[in-house]
């Protein structure tokens, strides 16, 4: 048990490591929100990671999001990801804006980081 505590432990520390090497560009990545629900009217892309790019760590990030009538991103819950993909998702949503509604909506965005060579 306690070498799982451990092992966890260190993956712990370098995720956190890893978000505080951010890189401001490079490496692809897209965004896409489920059909049929509340339009993007502007959107920031979400950094990817430089410790991620060296580790050639790919993967999709979902996150649950709850909009505002007027269309700010009011609440995230991650659905799931790699741990160093999370957190420039997150950020990224939390920019987003939607077009306005009469009422509270929820729905899934989805986060797609993919290394330099695809």
């Amino acid at each position: 048990m306690r070498v799982l505590g451990k092992k966890l432990s260190a993956r712990l520390t370098l995720a956190l490591a890893g978000l505080l090497l951010v890189s401001i560009g490079g490496g692809a990545q897209s965004s896409s929100t489920d059909e049929g629900k509340r339009k993007v009217k502007s959107r920031v892309a979400a950094v990817y990671p430089e410790l991620a790019k060296r580790m050639n760590i790919t993967g999709k990030v979902k996150i649950e999001v709850v909009i505002a009538p007027d269309g700010h991103v009011r609440t995230t819950r991650v659905i799931g990801g790699h741990p160093l993909l999370v957190n420039p998702a997150v950020d990224a949503i939390k920019e987003w804006k939607f077009v306005a509604s009469s009422e509270e909506s929820t729905q899934v965005v989805e986060f797609e980081f993919k290394g330099a060579d695809n």
